[in-house]
């Protein structure tokens, strides 16, 4: 069964197992998965996507995940969903943050439209 990509939310399905559990995140869907690495101090642009949703789970360090204005601390574990349109941002703080990103729908690297960017990108 896995994510099942149903009116704009995935459902992870969590399996129990004599050893512990797996959590199955895709199972026969399109997606593109990634490892995203932020430096300290540093940050994504602010954007949005028109034709994919993300999924993140922060795997190690901490910082500070923005959606739609609202913030929320980065650290192991949490995980987050990110409907296509909302606007979203990744930040670390004093050391780095990585973030496991599976995305839905069409992945286009220039499918971003950036609100913010430090770094002076369009």
């Amino acid at each position: 069964m896995g994510i099942q990509v149903m009116k704009g939310k995935p459902r992870v399905k969590t399996v129990q197992r004599p050893w512990g559990k797996f959590e199955l995140l895709a199972l026969n869907v399109e997606c593109t998965v990634k490892i995203i690495s932020v430096k300290p101090g540093q940050a994504l642009s602010l954007q949005s996507h028109r034709r994919r949703d993300e999924y993140w789970v922060v795997l190690d360090g901490q910082g500070t995940i923005q959606v739609n204005g609202r913030k929320m601390r980065a650290a192991r574990g949490k995980q987050v969903f990110i409907r296509r349109g909302q606007r979203h941002r990744l930040s670390a703080g004093k050391n780095p943050v990585r973030v496991l990103e599976v995305s839905f729908g069409k992945f286009l690297e220039h499918d971003e439209k950036r609100f913010s960017d430090r770094y002076g990108r369009k």
